[in-house]
């Protein structure tokens, strides 16, 4: 993660409308677009990991998505290749697209592109990004959700919370739900 990368900018219809640094996107919490992608193992547990404390937003908290944001003139399904491979190493994977939801707060605002991957392989941590790292069963999940949600990245929580239900009450394809603000 370079601080001066050109970042996405998206407007409020989901766009891309310009770039800029990433210092000054962060700076500003300027709308763009960032990859939001679930690790599920084949006996359908979820990959959790510990941020680091040097990130540059939410440190130290734990997450359940892998992903970043969407770089200047980037495709999103590109970029949430690039950010799976970076941060847990996982290469060569399909992707399956779960749709768009739109997250705001003090902190970020952005456009999630998200993502499901299935991967039984090594994880491999880059050591910038994940502290920790480890499989959680759905039911896991969704206590921590539930009963321990500060401990928990508020964005991945907000975007994936329903679709994570979904998959823990049994759901496989259609029925899940779609992305909050995607109807």
């Amino acid at each position: 993660m370079a601080a001066e990368e050109l970042v996405a900018l998206y407007d409020d219809a989901g766009r891309e409308c310009g770039a800029v640094q990433r210092s000054v996107m962060r700076a500003q919490n300027l709308r763009h677009a960032a990859s939001s992608i679930v690790v599920r193992d084949s006996g359908g547990r979820v990959y959790l990991h510990r941020r680091t404390s040097t990130k540059d937003v939410y440190p130290g908290l734990l997450d359940f998505t892998a992903g970043g944001v969407v770089l200047a003139g980037e495709e999103p399904d590109v970029g949430a290749v690039r950010e799976l491979a970076e941060e847990l190493g996982i290469e060569g994977v399909p992707l399956v697209s779960f749709g768009v939801a739109d997250y705001a707060d003090d902190a970020t605002r952005y456009r999630a592109f998200r993502f499901c991957a299935t991967w039984d392989g090594l994880i491999r941590w880059q050591p910038e990004e994940v502290a920790w790292g480890d499989w959680v069963t759905l039911d896991e999940l969704v206590r921590r959700i539930d009963d321990d949600p500060e401990t928990l990245m508020p964005d991945s929580v907000a975007v994936w919370r329903d679709t994570v239900r979904a998959w823990q009450a049994g759901a496989t394809g259609a029925e899940i739900p779609p992305a909050p603000d995607e109807g």
